[in-house]
């Protein structure tokens, strides 16, 4: 029973930290732009859209991620506190070290990591999800692109719309609704990520745990949100309202499209590359830009690999031990990380060789 309330709490701990990132940043245009001008109220805005999202679309992705990945029968108590604890450490020690990671592919590599261990994953549906990480930023980044360009042709043809004169409410209007809309699509696809564990391994009925993991996502927004709210703010405070407009929403709906096929997808990703298909239209392909491709890239890959490698461990270590196993997957983490610190030397001594 003990071990039960445990991996509650962990799930629940993890909950808050997804609103507290991923919920909160969805209100990041309309707050950095004035449309929303209280921190409070943006963060309050944010809570409730992804608790809506949780209760009124979350169910499918909570079922992806209890029963999709690997067979239920191995969903256990045990297996389940092993996923959320492997998802909470690789972020945390992410944090620690200052590389973002993107929560539903934490949780998704956590699941994969189990299914290796226990050799039974459903291949065909991690290649599904999969292939949707790959498509769901391409998408965003061309719809973002063909939408800069439209608005540039808009706003010189109607100076008014860059958000001047009687214009500039409806269109912070028009942005606060898409910021609600991103947050909503955040609760309805991240939620799952501590939920569907404690569903799976029947912790949890699908619908109480929603709410509740909704509920403490919603938290986590209001009361810990305000960092995010307003590192996201400052960063696209140049857009204008309807370029912000454009990014928010082109994300917010991709994610919920995802959302109702049950994939669960990093919407940070999607909205870092409608940022960038927009700042494209604008200004051309910018240096700055291929860093955030190379920085969402690097993403994508560390993030399920890191959790995968975790909970691989976690599995050989308490519930199936392995000393072979675990000397060998010792032996590849010290080996990456040393190849790692021998490029960047190497990097480094080439850089003062040309200085």
């Amino acid at each position: 029973m003990i071990l039960a309330y445990i991996t509650i709490a962990i799930a629940l701990f993890f909950a808050m930290n997804i609103g507290a990132s991923g919920a909160a940043a969805t209100m990041g245009p309309a707050y950095g732009s004035g449309a929303v001008k209280q921190k409070y109220l943006a963060l309050i805005l944010a809570g409730s859209g992804a608790l809506l999202g949780a209760v009124v679309g979350g169910g499918e992705v909570v079922k992806t991620v209890g029963e999709g990945i690997i067979p239920k029968n191995i969903f256990s108590l045990e297996v389940a506190l092993v996923i959320l604890l492997s998802a909470t450490l690789t972020l945390f020690l992410a944090n620690m070290i200052g590389i973002p990671l993107s929560t539903s592919e934490v949780t998704i590599g956590a699941v994969v990591g189990v299914g290796i261990a226990f050799q039974a994953l459903y291949v065909n549906q991690v290649l599904y999800i999969v292939s949707f990480w790959l498509l769901v930023p391409v998408v965003a980044f061309v719809l973002c692109y063909i939408f800069g360009k439209v608005i540039q042709l808009m706003e010189r043809r109607w100076p008014q719309l860059t958000g001047k004169g009687v214009w500039k409410k409806g269109l912070a209007i028009l942005l606060v609704v898409t910021g609600f809309v991103e947050a909503f699509s955040a609760g309805m696809n991240n939620v799952a990520n501590a939920i569907g564990p404690l569903v799976g391994a029947g912790i949890m009925e699908q619908s109480s745990g929603i709410w509740l993991g909704g509920i403490f996502v919603a938290l986590g927004a209001i009361l810990f949100g305000g960092k995010v709210l307003e590192t996201n703010g400052k960063k696209i405070i140049s857009f204008s309202l309807l370029e912000g407009t454009a990014v928010s929403g082109t994300g917010g709906g991709l994610v919920i499209i995802a959302s109702v096929f049950g994939i669960p997808v990093p919407l940070t990703q999607a909205t870092t590359a409608g940022i960038v298909g927009i700042g494209c239209a604008r200004s051309g392909f910018q240096l700055w830009q291929k860093g955030v491709i190379k920085k969402i890239v690097k993403v994508w890959v560390v993030s399920p690999v890191l959790s995968l490698v975790m909970s691989y461990s976690l599995i050989h270590v308490f519930l199936h031990p392995n000393p072979y196993m675990m000397v060998i997957v010792l032996a590849i983490i010290v080996a990456t990380i040393g190849t790692l610190n021998l490029y960047k030397s190497v990097r480094l001594e080439q850089q003062t060789v040309q200085q």
